[in-house]
């Protein structure tokens, strides 16, 4: 399955805290994102939260837009992308 980097942009500031509401949110997300067949695997925020860089599995760039509507979540850029693993393995 194809690997997309999502960049998302939060003027007010990413407000997903790691509290038990937070875990609640966290979980709606990844259900809704499954009913497009995608995974998040693992986001990124900037220090003052208001940038994410998230990796996720999809389909298309299409489910991903799909889930992060269903979410409420904004995207700003979609860009396939492939691992670059440091340790070459020869």
């Amino acid at each position: 399955m194809p690997r997309y980097l999502i960049e998302r942009q939060f003027p007010d500031g990413l407000g997903l805290v790691p509290d038990q509401q937070g875990r609640q949110t966290a979980a709606a997300v990844i259900a809704n994102n499954a009913r497009d067949g995608v995974t998040w695997v693992q986001s990124y925020v900037t220090p003052d939260k208001r940038r994410t860089y998230c990796i996720y599995d999809a389909p298309s760039p299409e489910a991903i837009r799909q889930a992060a509507n269903r979410n409420g979540l904004p995207v700003e850029r979609i860009t396939e992308v492939r691992v670059l693993d440091p340790y070459f393995h020869l």
